[in-house]
Order: structure tokens, then C-alpha cells, then sequence
């Protein structure tokens, strides 16, 4: 299995520390507003990696972090009169939902800021003892010139860090380029040697991940964003504490571009999840992500949600056969297929080819494709429950009907409720025509013995 590290810039082959154990570190999220499209490429990308190791036969240990304490939190719980945990509680809630509705799988590990200060507090006397850091009328600093290497990951020589450092209002350091591990925070702040303060965004990683992970990790993945300053930083802190390599192979995705910007909060140009799950279904939103390589921006529209929206029928539209629990999936050639796409830095567009391939064989009486796809798509994390219709199908439903019987119906109710009246009058025309003109907008019209039901064909 090879994975692009970003550290070397290259293609490597992916070799565990300790067998086939692996520590797997992602950076989550800042509890304090909705989850948005950028994240659902993360953190979908990287359940992705997790499960495809876990399908390799690796012992993962998937640790993905919390972030309930920032200047963000605090000026919404601020403005919103609420503490600080109030507002981080609530907004992890709305971003665990989210992330459940998207069929992530649940990191092993999952821990809160807030929940690690004593490990914070007890690097930054670390970094201090041995020179690395130092303290500033309650704030505490690193020396970034103390660490030679730092820039390496972001490829920046500190040449040019220097040239565009400053120093804010308030701040006390010795150097423009040093960054904050502990800073003073009379209102909102927590006990430490320094006084009463709060952690730096970038020491809660390295805290948490040195807490559940160990010194050393095998992988660090995260949003390409995080580059610089964070991971930069993480770096210059964890090795400059322990006295050790921090990661053996650093991941990062790409953007989701609008009107080729990065999606952002900042920007204002972001997506929430759960707006984008009122009009596509988790399946469709994950075959988006993964059609483009996890390294490469991804440019949302419309269209290219609706092209997905199609690809996922395809897939779910196969002709499905009992699961063949003894079939031995290895030995299939559309597994090796699979896999040496898969090993090649998770090409995921290449491996849903094959996804295909499988679908058009079941749809030709194959009598194993369907078992090999629902295991191969299982491990993109495909959900292979027929897809719920959002709410702008069933409306463009109701007008293709309309228009077809040049009847006026305002919902779907009514035309449920205008097809029984012709069935009990036994008008078998009308009953069809609305049968045929919903499948061919891939909605399927079914009488149960609790009603009438639609599906997505």
C-alpha cells in the first residue's frame, strides 16, 4: 500500500511502526456552528482510509480530536450570554449528527480538549525546561528558531515566514515568528503555572495525540488548510517535548472549491451538511467526494451533485442477490482490481470503477457481483438502504404528473390520494399513467398493506 506524505512530498510505501498496529490521528472539529461541506470531504475521506485498513487486516486505533476550547467558542458563548461548554456541547451534538447522516464511522477514540489540560500543561514545562519556550506575563511562547526543521512540512523557508510574522496587540514575544502554547485568560481561562489561562489551538493536538496515541504515530491526517500554521506547529512542539520523530506519514486532502475559492466559514461561501442532506442523499454526497482523488480540489455545483446522484442509482440499482457469506471475495479478480487501486494513494475514482463494472455484471445474472460489490462498496462506505426521496424529487414528481395528466396536484399526497380514487373506480388508465410517469423520473409507486409507498428506484 503506498500513501502520498506530504512531509517528503512523495508516494511511500506504507509501513506500520509495530506490525500491523495502526495509530491513526485526525484533526476534528471546532465545536461552535454547523458542519459544512468542507468537513464532510475530511472526515469522509479519512473514514475512507479506516475502513480500507481496517479491510487490509490493520489494528487501527483511530483518534480524532474534539476542540471545545477557542477564541471562536468563546465569543459566541460571549455574545450568546452561555458558558463556553454550553455552546461547545450543543454544537458537538449538531456535528456528531452530521457526521452519523453521512455514515461516518465512529473514531475509537474521541477526545476533548478541555478533558486534556492536564497533559497540555505538563508539555509546555517541558518545552520551557529545555528552552524551547518561554513566558510572557502569562502567556507562554515557543521559540521556533530553536527547531531547524520547522517549515519542512508546509515547504516554506523561514526566510519568508519571517518577512510576513507580526506581532499583535498585547502580544509580548521575543520573535514575530513564535507562536502561542498557553495564553492569559482572566474571564474564561482554567489554573495553570502561568496563571489563569487557556491552551494554544496547536498544543491540544499534540497533547491528545501524544495522550492516546503514543510520542510516535503512523499517520496525521487533516483539511490541506491545516498545513500551516497547525501542523507546522505540532510538529516543532511534539518533537522539541519528546525528543522523537512525531509522524511517519503526514495526509492531507484538498479543498472544496465555489467559484474555484476554498469553502470556508471565513469566506462565507460554505455549504451546511444538513442543508446539503435535505436535497442529496449520504450516498450521493460520499460519491461526489470520492469520484475526485482526496489530494486534488473539488469544485461544487449542482450539476456535478446531480451527476452523483445518478452514479449512486447505478450502483443501488443493480440486481441485487442473497449475500454469499462463502464467497471468498480475495480470490475474485474484481477484488485485486479493488485493492491495487485502493494501494495506489486510495484512488477511490478508480476503485468505484470497478463498483461499476460489478453492478453491470449483476444486472447480467452474475450470480456473485452483487455479494462482491456490497462488500467492495461497504468499503467506501456506501449504504446500500434504498436512498430516502428528498423533498425536490417528490415536488418534480408531482409536476411531471401534473403535466402528463393536465391535472394541477399541489403535492404528492394529492396525487396519492387522486391514483386511489381512479383504482377504486377501477380507471386502470389514469393508474398506470401515473405509474409510468413517475418510474421514468426513477420513483417506484407501490400498494402495501399499510398504505401506498414510494422508493427510489
Amino acid at each position: 500500500m503506498k500513501l502520498h506524505n506530504s512531509y517528503t512530498n512523495t508516494v511511500e510505501d506504507f509501513k506500520p511502526i509495530d506490525g500491523n498496529k495502526v495509530k491513526m490521528y485526525v484533526c476534528g472539529p471546532t465545536v461552535y456552528d454547523f458542519a459544512h461541506l468542507g468537513h464532510a470531504r475530511c472526515y469522509i475521506t479519512w473514514d475512507v482510509l479506516y475502513r480500507y485498513l481496517k479491510f487490509k487486516g490493520y489494528d487501527v486505533t483511530y483518534c480524532r480530536n474534539v476542540t471545545d476550547v477557542d477564541d471562536k467558542i468563546l465569543k459566541k458563548a460571549d455574545k450568546e450570554g452561555k458558558t463556553p461548554e454550553e455552546v461547545s456541547q450543543y454544537w458537538y451534538k449538531q456535528f456528531e449528527n452530521s457526521m452519523k447522516a453521512l455514515n461516518t464511522l465512529k473514531p475509537d477514540v474521541e477526545p476533548f480538549a478541555t478533558k486534556t489540560l492536564g497533559e497540555m500543561i505538563s508539555i509546555v514545562k517541558d518545552l520551557i525546561k529545555n528552552g524551547y519556550a518561554y513566558e510572557a506575563n502569562g502567556d507562554v511562547y515557543f521559540r521556533v528558531k530553536k527547531f531547524p526543521k520547522y517549515g519542512y512540512l508546509s515547504k516554506q523557508p523561514i526566510d519568508q515566514l519571517e518577512s510576513g510574522a507580526r506581532i499583535e496587540v498585547g502580544e509580548q514575544k521575543e520573535d514575530p515568528l513564535d507562536f502561542a502554547l498557553w495564553k492569559k485568560d482572566e474571564k474564561f481561562g482554567y489554573n495553570s503555572p502561568w496563571g489563569v489561562g487557556r491552551p494554544g489551538w496547536h498544543i491540544e493536538c499534540s497533547a491528545m495525540s501524544r495522550k492516546y496515541l503514543g510520542k510516535t504515530i503512523d499517520i496525521h491526517a487533516g483539511g490541506a488548510d491545516l498545513i500551516f500554521p497547525h501542523h507546522e506547529n505540532e510538529i516543532a512542539q511534539s518533537e522539541c517535548a519528546n525528543g522523537c520523530k512525531f509522524v511517519n506519514y503526514w495526509l492531507h486532502n484538498g479543498f472544496v472549491t465555489i467559484n474555484k475559492e476554498k469553502m470556508s466559514k471565513s469566506l462565507g461561501n460554505f455549504l451546511t451538511i444538513d442543508d446539503l442532506l435535505k436535497k442529496y442523499d449520504a450516498n450521493t454526497i460520499r460519491f461526489f467526494i470520492l469520484t475526485n482523488h482526496y489530494r486534488m480540489p473539488v469544485e461544487f455545483s449542482d450539476e456535478a451533485l446531480t451527476s452523483a446522484q445518478a452514479g449512486v442509482k447505478r450502483l443501488l440499482n443493480a440486481k441485487r442477490t442473497k449475500i454469499n457469506e462463502d464467497l471468498d471475495i480475495a480470490a475474485t479478480d474484481e477484488y485485486k482490481q479493488f485493492v491495487e487501486a485502493m494501494d495506489d494513494d486510495l484512488n477511490t475514482s478508480k476503485a468505484m470503477a470497478v463498483l461499476f463494472e460489478l453492478a453491470n455484471k449483476a444486472n447480467k445474472d452474475d450470480k456473485d457481483a452483487f455479494t462482491i460489490l456490497f462488500k467492495l462498496a461497504g468499503v467506501l462506505g456506501f449504504n446500500f438502504e434504498k436512498a430516502e426521496i428528498s423533498e425536490e424529487e417528490l415536488q418534480k414528481a408531482v409536476e411531471q404528473v401534473s403535466s402528463v395528466l393536465g391535472e394541477k396536484f399541489n403535492s404528492m399526497d394529492d396525487l396519492i390520494a387522486y391514483r386511489k380514487k381512479a383504482r377504486e373506480e377501477k380507471n386502470w388508465t389514469i393508474a398506470d399513467k401515473i405509474r409510468i410517469a413517475l418510474d421514468e423520473i426513477g420513483i417506484v409507486i407501490k400498494d402495501t398493506k399499510d398504505g401506498t409507498v414510494l422508493e427510489a428506484k
